[in-house]
């Protein structure tokens, strides 16, 4: 079963159905499929094996840069991007990171999340309806973001931008990895990006400040301290994946719970359900549909050998419906058990923004249900469009209706 290739500009409110069909039925006849475009492509479907993939860094890889295609302007992106590093160099960088984004650190963010929430919400007060991405869940992340690196969020429109242009370079490919053809459509964004940020880090260097940037510069461990290239990026890369990643989950959150009113219904009677209402939205609608990894030895799965050197596409929006995990896997359940989903991930390479992510989740729901007595989805064609299914789960486009 084969699914047609789509422009990764935004696709209909049918892709995503259409999706899961495919996801569906090879999990059950043929969990493990050779790609037949992409010779070297292999793509795993169930939970236990996708899970297996992500829980042994040492047998799967996540450095995929000796198979992307690589340019002088765009190469400063993967020396600090802790998505797509083994250790020893992952946890090096790990560690130096997690003492400058500590759960304190993230704990503390709450009362300024609350503020620029209402902030803006306040802009679309009185209105009949809006479109949420454009009014709260698109600018919100990237405001936190940049407040948190230290950059100035008057710089929003840069930033917008250059995570559009990441969107357009790394998704919509059969092949999950980037081409050659998207890595040189990034390359002007890349110095961009890389210009602008070390700008930020040599001003830390000669003044520090207690910024995030600020504390990655002066932080230190016994293999020493990251130079300019790390800390640029992984602050691109907590500043493009971080900022996808949040609206994606919050755009998802309120289209669940559109889609299922009893549990709507119950949550605005219950409010400590909040939380239970993002993980499950996570868990059906993960941000990003797949993960990549590469065989380092040859491996078996489901009495098919894959050899080492080959690249494993991981469908954890396929592994978080698996029935084999999960009961009634497709149904949207508030008071599902503490089950481990795969949607931040898994491992060694959890996502560091999750308990970000779940707090803006847990303050933007709580206030759009204070607003609003009623918020619905628009009933009209064009209320929801969407990204690239493979790639981005989530809204582009959210019309509300409000009361």
């Amino acid at each position: 079963m084969t699914i047609e290739q789509q422009d990764s500009a935004g696709q209909s409110q049918d892709d995503f159905p259409s999706l899961l069909a495919w996801l569906s039925q090879n999990r059950a006849e043929q969990p493990v499929l050779a790609d037949d475009v992409f010779p070297g492509l292999w793509h795993l479907f169930r939970y236990a094996d996708v899970e297996r993939v992500l829980s042994d860094p040492a047998t799967y890889s996540s450095d995929m840069s000796a198979i992307i295609p690589t340019h002088p302007d765009t190469a400063w992106m993967a020396k600090g991007n802790v998505v797509g590093i083994d250790p020893p160099m992952h946890r090096r960088l790990k560690s130096l990171v997690s003492k400058a984004f500590t759960p304190k650190l993230v704990a503390g963010l709450e009362p300024r999340i609350t503020e620029l929430t209402t902030e803006l919400l306040d802009q679309v007060a009185g209105r009949d309806g809006f479109d949420l991405v454009e009014a709260v869940t698109h600018p919100l992340p990237v405001f936190v973001i940049a407040e948190l690196l230290g950059i100035p969020v008057a710089d929003r429109s840069l930033f917008e931008k250059w995570a559009l242009n990441f969107i357009a370079a790394n998704g919509g490919a059969e092949s999950a990895l980037p081409s050659e053809e998207n890595v040189l459509a990034f390359v002007e964004t890349a110095r961009e990006m890389r210009a602008y940020m070390l700008e930020h880090v040599q001003d830390r260097r000669s003044t520090p400040r207690d910024d995030l940037i600020g504390q990655l510069v002066s932080a230190r461990t016994e293999d020493g301290q990251l130079d300019d290239d790390e800390i640029i990026g992984f602050a691109g890369t907590l500043l493009m994946a971080g900022h996808i990643t949040t609206t994606a989950v919050l755009g998802s959150t309120v289209l669940c719970l559109d889609e299922n009113p009893a549990a709507f219904a119950e949550v605005r009677q219950d409010r400590s359900l909040i939380p239970a209402a993002v993980e499950e939205a996570v868990r059906l609608r993960p941000a990003f549909s797949r993960l990549v990894r590469m065989t380092t030895a040859e491996s078996e799965f489901a009495g098919r050998t894959i050899p080492a050197g080959q690249v494993l596409t991981m469908w954890t929006v396929s592994a978080n419906r698996d029935p084999e995990r999960f009961d009634s896997p497709d149904t949207f359940d508030l008071h599902r058990d503490k089950s481990r989903h795969l949607g931040f991930g898994q491992g060694l390479h959890f996502c560091m923004g999750a308990p970000l992510a779940r707090l803006e989740g847990r303050v933007v729901l709580n206030l759009l249900l204070d607003r609003f007595p009623k918020l619905a989805v628009a009933q009209t064609p064009d209320a929801v469009a969407y990204h690239h299914p493979k790639n981005v789960v989530g809204p582009r486009r959210l019309l509300v209706t409000t009361t």
